[in-house]
């Protein structure tokens, strides 16, 4: 059955500067319809994106996206806006949002913060409406839910960029992490079915849906954080998840009904994911459906030994590695791979490269003046470091007191 809406099928796509982004900001949610999608009588959440707790390039929400944000709809009458993040096992929201200028903007505008998180948030178990796709099967105990986001509208807030297990993240993606607890990681060996179901119950519970997703820094590559940036100087928003999600992936080089979480929330009527359907307003439609950035979406050391098992050899091994006690060494693993090898040895440079650009300068602008920094790693991780010297002290004391015990039962024998 198709779900109809305001803005259904609509995306506006502008092109953008470092001197116009914020009023860009607004001419574009205006474009897209905002006033239509969001009733005005409700509170709005806006569903901050931190994919790493350092600043690189695309990678998370822009604090110039997160500003604009909250300009345009202040000046449209949003006067209740709660800016909300969820944690993840691999990344501190806390120290993100302030190594990405998050908190920063949110307390120059006197916005409320959550993190949904936090034992004071009560989340509840949501009973679907329509049929699941998967969720009831990853989750047989129930699927439980934040109970702040229902009854309130949600704006969520993406960057343009590859990812590892969906080929592009984007609006749909954003939610993931918001409505779903710390065991959200069970479900990517259905990752694009999950997404689905979640927009299901996000057309449920919120009374109105936006996304603003940010292009101006856009990532290919193993994303979201081991990624190529670009710059692209490119901003969109829709009502629509599905079709903003498409543009995205279309913008990018991919087919967007090839990706499999665009195309059955297309084929179910959720919103459009055909580009040739989809109504494009602010550029050229022309312009913007001649673009190809030829980006190609990879995986990391990490990421293929994910693959292993929610698809491959390592599949019968799934429930000990991702549903056990032994779970935290895939966590640590991921943390090891971007903050001890990758960050240091590779990212940093190109974090001091995207400095020297016009966007890497107006990112180091925000909150100079308060001396904020946070802009790039100093060096290895320490916390991550010392689990990791920690461990290895342990393996050795273990292998040590293991070959004493063997040279003493040969020497018995």
């Amino acid at each position: 059955m198709t779900k109809e809406f305001p803005g259904r099928g609509k995306v506006a796509i502008l092109r953008t500067s470092p001197d116009t982004v914020l009023e860009d900001y607004a001419r574009l949610m205006e474009l897209a319809g905002v006033r239509d999608a969001l009733p005005q009588d409700k509170e709005t959440i806006l569903k901050i994106n931190i994919s790493w707790q350092t600043w690189y390039p695309a990678c998370s929400t822009a604090p110039w996206q997160l500003e604009g944000v909250i300009r345009a709809l202040r000046a449209a009458g949003y006067d209740d806006l709660i800016a909300g993040h969820n944690d993840t096992v691999v990344v501190d929201a806390h120290v993100g949002e302030r190594n990405n200028k998050h908190k920063f903007v949110v307390d120059t505008y006197d916005v409320r913060n959550v993190h949904l998180f936090e034992p004071r948030y009560n989340w509840i178990r949501y009973e679907p409406k329509e049929p699941f796709l998967v969720l009831d099967q990853i989750y047989p105990e129930g699927v439980y839910i934040p109970e702040l986001l229902v009854g309130r509208n949600v704006v969520q807030l993406p960057t343009v960029k590859t990812h590892v297990f969906t080929t592009i993240t984007g609006a749909m993606k954003n939610a993931f992490g918001g409505l779903l607890g710390r065991k959200r990681h069970w479900t990517h060996a259905d990752i694009h079915k999950t997404l689905v179901d979640l927009l299901m119950i996000q057309q449920d519970i919120h009374p109105g849906l936006f996304a603003v997703m940010d292009g101006t820094f856009a990532g290919d590559g193993p994303g979201p954080r081991a990624m190529r940036w670009h710059e692209k100087d490119v901003i969109l928003a829709s009502a629509d998840q599905v079709a903003i999600d498409a543009m995205s992936a279309h913008l990018q080089g991919f087919d967007p009904l090839s990706i499999p979480f665009i195309r059955i929330a297309h084929e179910k009527g959720l919103g459009v994911g055909d580009p040739d359907q989809i109504e494009i307003v602010g550029e050229d439609p022309d312009w913007a459906m001649t673009q190809d950035w030829g980006f190609i979406q990879e995986d990391t050391f990490a990421s293929r030994g994910q693959h292993a098992i929610y698809h491959g050899p390592l599949k019968p091994l799934e429930g000990l590695l991702l549903r056990s006690p032994l779970v935290p060494w895939s966590y640590f693993a991921s943390n090891f791979y971007h903050n001890v090898y990758w960050y240091p040895f590779v990212g940093r440079d190109r974090v001091e490269k995207a400095l020297e650009t016009k966007w890497g300068q107006r990112f180091a602008e925000y909150g100079a003046e308060a001396g904020l920094r946070g802009a790039v790693m100093p060096g290895m991780e320490k916390r991550t470091v010392l689990t990791a010297a920690a461990g290895l002290a342990i393996v050795a004391a273990a292998i040590g007191v293991g070959a004493r015990l063997l040279t003493r039962s040969q020497r018995e024998a």
